[in-house]
C-alpha cells in the first residue's frame, strides 16, 4: 500500500472551488420545511438485549416526506439528565445492525442514536430495517447514482434529510441536552455529519471520520475504488450527461456543506486510502470557516483510518469541549 495522493503539505492548504448551485441555500431549506411539514410522529420501543448498564430504545422517527426512519437510542441505566447525545451516521451500505452492536458511545455514557440508512444494510455489518419507499431512472448497481439526473430525485436528498430530521427530534427527547448534541460517523457515515451539521441548527460539534461525498469532480475522476466508480460507470455509458450528473452532485457536496459549518470541528483523514482521496477530505476540511477545528492524519492507513485508536481521540477531544 502507497500514499495515494497529493503531499500532505499540499494538502493542508489544498482548498480548491468547487462547483456551488446558486440556490443552494434555497434547495435545502424549501426540502426541510417540506418534510418538517410532513412530521408524522415518531415512537420509542424498549429492546431486551444481553447488554446491562445501559437501555435502549428502538426509535421510528419523521424523515424524508415524513416517511419512518429507524435509529437506535441507548442511555446509562438510572440516568437522571439532561444528557449529551452523539449521533452517529453509517457507512455504505450499512445499516443500524442489531441493538446494542454500537457499544463505545453508549458505554462513554451520555445518550447515543445510531441511526440506520433507508433501503441499505445488506453489504456488511448487522442488517439494516429502513425501507426505501422511492423508485429511480437507469442507474448503475449500488446508491450512488440512484436519481442523478435531478437533485430533486437524488438518493441523498433523502438520506440527508433523515440526517437532519434526526437531530430535530434528539432535540426534543427527554433526559436529552439539546445544547450538547454532537455528530460523527465514519466514511460515508461522516459525509453525512458533515451536511446534517451545516444544514442543523444548535448542533455543538462534529466529528466525520475519513468522510465520503466530498469534492466530487475530483473523487469521481481519480479515486481508484467502488463507490465513487460507481458515478465513473453511469458517465461512461450516459456520455452526455456529464455537466447535468455534477450539477446534481453539486447539491450534496460535502466541500459546500463544510463553508456553512460555524461548530467545532475534528476530522481524520488516512493518506494511503483509496477510497476516499485525501485531497477530497482535506477539500472540505480546508473550507470549514469554524476557528476551533483540527484534523487527525493517520499516514500509514488506507480507509480503515484510525479506527478505536480514533475514537478514543474523539472521545478526549470531546470531554474537552463539552466539560
Amino acid at each position: 500500500m502507497a500514499t495515494t495522493d497529493l503531499p500532505l503539505d499540499v494538502l493542508r492548504s489544498y482548498a480548491p472551488d468547487v462547483l456551488e448551485p446558486e440556490d443552494f441555500d434555497d434547495f435545502w431549506a424549501t426540502t426541510l420545511q417540506e418534510s418538517r411539514r410532513a412530521d408524522a410522529g415518531h415512537s420509542l420501543t424498549p429492546v431486551t438485549t444481553p447488554i446491562t448498564g445501559v437501555r435502549i430504545e428502538d426509535l421510528t422517527f419523521s424523515g424524508f416526506g415524513g416517511e419512518p426512519v429507524r435509529a437506535w437510542v441507548t442511555r446509562p441505566v438510572g440516568d437522571t439528565g439532561p444528557l449529551p447525545a452523539v449521533i452517529e451516521f453509517q457507512g455504505y451500505n450499512g445499516g443500524r445492525g442489531l441493538a446494542g452492536g454500537r457499544p463505545q458511545w453508549g458505554a462513554r455514557g451520555g445518550a447515543p442514536v445510531f441511526m440506520d440508512t433507508r433501503g441499505q444494510g445488506s453489504g456488511w455489518g448487522g442488517g439494516g430495517d429502513t425501507p426505501a419507499p422511492h423508485g429511480s431512472g437507469p442507474a448503475v448497481a449500488g446508491f450512488m447514482t440512484r436519481g442523478i439526473q435531478d437533485p430533486a430525485g437524488y438518493y441523498y436528498r433523502r438520506l440527508f434529510t433523515d440526517a437532519v430530521r434526526l437531530v430535530d427530534l434528539v432535540k426534543t427527547l427527554e433526559g436529552v441536552d439539546a445544547a450538547r448534541i454532537s455528530l460523527t460517523g465514519g466514511s460515508r457515515g461522516g459525509g453525512i455529519a458533515i451536511a446534517a451539521s451545516a444544514l442543523s441548527g444548535g448542533v455543538r460539534a462534529v466529528m466525520p471520520d475519513v468522510p465520503f461525498l466530498c469534492h466530487f469532480r475530483r473523487a469521481v475522476e481519480a479515486t481508484p475504488q467502488e463507490p465513487f466508480t460507481e458515478i465513473t460507470r453511469y458517465l461512461s455509458v450516459h456520455r452526455e450527461r456529464e455537466e447535468r450528473v455534477f450539477e446534481t452532485l453539486s447539491y450534496f457536496d460535502g466541500v459546500n456543506f463544510a463553508k456553512r459549518i460555524g461548530v467545532p470541528a475534528y476530522f481524520s483523514v488516512a493518506l494511503m486510502d483509496d477510497v476516499v482521496l485525501p485531497s477530497t477530505v482535506f477539500a472540505a476540511y480546508n473550507r470549514v470557516p469554524s476557528t476551533e477545528k483540527s484534523m487527525e492524519v493517520y499516514a500509514f492507513n488506507g480507509h480503515e483510518g484510525g479506527q478505536f485508536l480514533q475514537w478514543t481521540r474523539q472521545a478526549a477531544w470531546l470531554a474537552g469541549l463539552l466539560g
